[in-house]
């Protein structure tokens, strides 16, 4: 009897062993079907339409937005102004971005003598006016400073051509006596108007007063009328018209002068004579 006890406890419940098997399955089941799911499967279904969760696609992405925004709540805050806000309200949103609190707050990389300190006075008190930051500032007077020098070559190789196309006219039209009438309006504009106001004036074509060739003329033209005048004729020059070079030249190379003997001792002085008296000529 005794056996028989001890063989029946040694035997497993078959019952025992159904149920164990079960639960291991769900719990497998369980594990497989939620490595299955995706985190959209895992948001509640009250949350489901919310646009801000459709771009997760793992909790590991989510987490790692939390904590973010976490961060961002922590943070310094800055009230958007609205048309109802006062300058007040609006200086006190650029002091907190980073404007100076005073226009001599701005400071600049620029080389000295590179902007007009008066210019970057006026400027930096519109700036401050205005709550620019001190890299816009920068940026901003560099633009400016840039459009200026560029500007002013500009004007300056404008006036150079004009200068040059006006010389080249009024050679053609003066002649021989260029020089000599070039000198004589130069001395009687400078006396009228001053040196400094015909090189800095600039007229609307882009010419400067001095090398207008209409004013040239005019300065000219007055200069002829007065030439007899201390300050046209000047105190040293001497100037002598196309007719008188060409008899100069006819006097120097008549038969029997020292120009066609080249034993006399002038000859080389009214070789080189008559050799300048023709370029005066063809240079004028």
């Amino acid at each position: 009897m005794d056996n028989q006890t001890t063989e029946q406890v040694a035997q497993s419940d078959p019952a025992v062993e159904t149920v164990t098997d079960q639960s291991q399955n769900s719990v497998l089941a369980t594990e497989t079907q939620t490595s299955d799911q995706s985190f959209q499967d895992l948001i509640p279904d009250e949350y489901k339409e919310n646009k801000a969760l459709s771009n997760f696609n793992n909790m590991n992405d989510f987490v790692k937005s939390y904590l973010s925004a976490q961060k961002i709540v922590g943070a310094e805050k800055i009230p958007i102004p609205n048309k109802f806000s006062t300058d007040d309200d609006w200086k006190a949103v650029f002091s907190k971005l980073g404007a100076p609190e005073t226009p001599d707050g701005y400071k600049y990389s620029f080389k000295e003598g590179e902007v007009d300190q008066e210019t970057l006075q006026s400027f930096n008190q519109q700036a401050h006016k205005l709550g620019l930051l001190p890299q816009q500032a920068e940026s901003l007077i560099k633009y400016y400073n840039d459009l200026n020098e560029n500007s002013n070559i500009a004007a300056q190789q404008s006036a150079d051509e004009i200068r040059q196309n006006t010389e080249a006219e009024l050679k053609k039209e003066f002649g021989a006596q260029f020089n000599k009438r070039i000198d004589q309006a130069k001395r009687l504009a400078s006396s009228a108007l001053g040196s400094e106001f015909l090189n800095n004036t600039y007229l609307k074509d882009g010419t400067r007063l001095g090398d207008n060739i209409e004013v040239v003329k005019a300065f000219s033209n007055l200069a002829e009328k007065l030439s007899e005048d201390t300050i046209v004729k000047g105190e040293t020059s001497s100037y002598m018209t196309a007719s008188e070079i060409e008899k100069q030249i006819a006097t120097l190379t008549e038969e029997g002068s020292p120009y066609w003997t080249k034993g006399h001792p002038n000859h080389q002085k009214n070789v080189d004579e008559v050799f300048k008296l023709r370029q005066m000529l063809s240079n004028g």
